[in-house]
């Protein structure tokens, strides 16, 4: 009785631990927020997005004279599962090259828009405000949008080949940055900073 007694009050305490960590992750998450940063007066036609698979986060950068500032960041949601899409239900979120980047090919309000997970929850509200489609040569269906019903999953691997902001976010980053034709450049898991990104966040001031 007494050994049962104490593999009860292990598993217990094991379950204590675990949920504490949870509570963590999740308040490591939810401090994790969007950042805009100061920047000259430039065309929105000479911004454009770094996606990052690696660091899970999406950058809107300028383009000044023949320099290049960052403009925002914001957390983001990717795939489920690591490297390159191959087929539709992969759940992988496709990459591609700087020189040859994705864009925007349409922006859609998406605040009526309903998905099954197949996780029980039914169909539910699931794209935010807005879903930028993407132009992804290959593969359809995959654009940046909001995650309703799915907030703490920002940042993380969770979606099925999309990419999730917060609600609030992509509200924003429709409102400051987007439009159509827009170029998307999602880096491979292996890509890290490039230099002349680091050479912007370096100089980058956050907008208090």
């Amino acid at each position: 009785m007494r050994k049962v007694l104490s593999l009860l009050l292990v598993a217990c305490l094991a379950m204590g631990a675990a949920a504490q960590i949870v509570d963590a992750d999740l308040a490591t998450r939810a401090a994790d927020k969007a950042v805009y940063y100061q920047s000259p007066q430039l065309d929105k036609k000479n911004t454009f997005i770094v996606i990052s698979k690696k660091e899970l986060r999406l950058y809107v950068y300028g383009k000044v004279g023949g320099d290049t500032v960052l403009l925002a960041k914001y957390p983001a949601c990717l795939s489920l599962n690591k490297g390159q899409k191959q087929r539709r239900g992969d759940m992988k979120t496709p990459s591609c090259s700087a020189s040859k980047p994705f864009y925007i090919k349409a922006i859609k309000p998406a605040s009526s828009w309903y998905h099954d997970f197949k996780d029980g929850r039914g169909s539910i509200k699931a794209y935010g405000a807005w879903f930028l489609s993407l132009n992804t040569p290959g593969h359809s269906g995959i654009g940046i949008h909001g995650s309703t019903n799915n907030e703490s999953s920002v940042p993380g691997r969770a979606s099925e080949g999309c990419i999730r902001l917060r609600d609030a976010d992509i509200i924003q980053l429709k409102e400051r940055f987007a439009y159509m034709h827009m170029p998307v450049i999602i880096k491979d898991e292996n890509e890290g900073t490039w230099p002349w990104e680091l050479k912007a966040h370096k100089r980058a001031i956050p907008l208090k």
